[in-house]
């Protein structure tokens, strides 16, 4: 499979939150994911079934999410995804009580595909955004 299938594959089954537990079937043993919060890098160390605990988070908070990819761009080992999550804000995110209210996400990564696996990626998440939805809404 090429490297942008695998992606495909992963938000189809994974990342949509349909399948968290098939992480497996995409993701290496030990994952390198670079974060940027508030402007700040972190990278943090992930296997694919803390990635799927990830995912089971993401459903807590914003319940049966729609997943959008908006754009998927690749070159070689790297595949870029702009993509927009929209669910209900069912459970608490960043101190936020539930409102019920839609609650859109846009990001966007850059995965490293290597042995048909992901190995790495560059994440970016408009927190700010997300931010404001949940202060306008509560």
């Amino acid at each position: 499979m090429t490297p942008t299938e695998i992606v495909q594959l992963f938000f189809r089954d994974v990342r949509s939150g349909l399948l968290p537990d098939a992480a497996n079937a995409y993701m290496s043993e030990q994952v390198l994911a670079h974060q940027i919060t508030s402007e700040n890098e972190t990278t943090v160390h992930r296997t694919p079934a803390n990635y799927a605990d990830h995912v089971r988070e993401m459903i807590a908070a914003y319940g049966a999410f729609k997943l959008e990819i908006q754009e998927l761009i690749a070159q070689d080992e790297r595949v870029y995804v702009r993509w927009k999550q929209t669910g209900t804000h069912a459970g608490e995110v960043d101190g936020f009580r539930p409102t019920g209210q839609t609650i859109v996400e846009i990001a966007s990564a850059v995965y490293r595909v290597h042995n048909e696996r992901i190995a790495e990626y560059w994440i970016q998440i408009d927190r700010e955004g997300l931010r404001l939805q949940l202060q306008n809404n509560a």
